[in-house]
């Protein structure tokens, strides 16, 4: 007889509040103000606050934070972008948008991220940029080449959608002087609701992005009340944050550091639970540095499991299938077996704020039957 899943272990992820989210919307719309106001300005301050840098740009989306960041940076047409094909289709549309070539390279498979040596391995004379996803909320180092792609005018963007709060050694990810993209929809480690960051270089890098998300209007909002006309200096779109979305995110920083705790604590849980089974191997996602955004394994058998379990209606999912093997990314296919291998066998685990250990205990069980069933043992 199959039990069906627990509720909580019934959501692959799922959003987590502190419950004063709707009391802060509600004080932007008494305000009268919805788009990007000043709640927008105090959340860009308490971001930046919180990582230890001098400014955060907000935008509408983690996508948009990664198609401004690639604008800022002067990346366009006739150039290349490397990243792993192992990511969201996101990264690949953002380099698509701004018409540059996506070079996709193969992975470590411990880590589902790229290595140093990877990276380098793919650099042309085309190269403009290297995006290295921080897979899972894992910091990605590429300090031992940074002197080598800043020679060469490669710039490093990082996706780190999954890795808002990690560090990279003893600072927080976006604090290492990369232009860094964070992700803050509604199952990221902090939630807008819908919304992202982008983390300038430079205080000029920082009006620029500010431009372009603006329609490449000069003026703030502020700025065009006071005058009878304003000034388009260049290309832009419009990526503002609204300050109701802001006004969630503010929540949740509050919350952030019981958010950290719960993430690693139920990463660890996990990692203990499912030691004893043969045949699963966890994905590293460095916990004593990570704030997991993730919980993967890889096993035997993965599709034949996953049928399993969504027959018990388990939250499982498969994050991602490769973008190097997607009909609309066709024309940048290339043979990366490490990235393969992983899209066959990787499985996402249910993963979120309000799972408990019983939950985690229910998973892990029913994941030992299911290889169990489609095994033959």
């Amino acid at each position: 007889m199959t039990v069906s899943a627990r509720p909580d272990a019934r959501r692959n992820a799922s959003p987590y509040l502190y419950g004063r989210e709707a009391e802060a919307i509600a004080r932007v719309l008494e305000g009268g103000q919805y788009g990007h106001t000043g709640v927008t300005e105090e959340f860009e301050r308490r971001i930046a606050d919180f990582l230890g840098v001098p400014d955060a740009v907000a935008v509408a989306s983690g996508t948009a934070a990664l198609h401004t960041a690639l604008l800022a940076a002067g990346i366009g047409p006739g150039r290349e972008v490397i990243l792993p094909s192992m990511t969201f289709c996101a990264t690949v549309q953002a380099i698509l948008a701004v018409g540059a070539t996506p070079h996709f390279v193969d992975i470590d498979p411990t880590t589902l991220c790229v290595s140093d040596h990877l990276v380098m391995d793919a650099v042309t004379d085309k190269t403009a940029a290297v995006i290295p996803v921080l897979f899972g909320g894992r910091p990605v180092d590429l300090s031992a080449i940074q002197e080598e792609l800043d020679e060469r005018g490669v710039v490093v963007i990082e996706d780190a959608a999954h890795a808002f709060g990690s560090r990279d050694g003893t600072r927080r990810v976006g604090s290492n002087g990369a232009l860094t993209c964070f992700s803050f929809g509604p199952i990221k480690n902090l939630t807008c609701g819908q919304g992202g960051m982008v983390i300038p270089r430079t205080p000029v890098e920082a009006d620029t992005l500010r431009r372009i998300r603006l329609l490449g209007v000069a003026q703030s909002q502020g700025e065009r009340a006071n005058t009878t006309s304003y000034r388009v200096e260049g290309f832009g779109l419009r990526y503002q944050l609204s300050g109701l979305n802001a006004a969630i995110g503010l929540v949740q920083l509050d919350g952030f550091q019981a958010a950290e705790d719960t993430r690693r604590h139920l990463w660890r849980t996990y990692r203990d639970a499912l030691a004893p089974l043969d045949g699963v191997t966890l994905i590293d996602v460095d916990v004593d540095h990570a704030v997991p955004h993730l919980c993967q394994v890889r096993i035997p058998h993965r599709d034949e499991v996953f049928a399993n379990l969504r027959g018990r209606d388990m939250g499982v999912g498969v994050h991602y299938p490769p973008n190097h093997t997607q009909p609309a990314f066709a024309a940048w296919h290339r043979r990366l077996p490490a990235t393969e291998r992983a899209g066959e066998e990787i499985l996402s685990l249910p993963f979120h704020q309000h799972l408990t250990e019983a939950d985690i205990d229910f998973v892990v069980t029913s994941l030992e039957q299911a290889l169990k069933s489609v095994g033959g043992s």
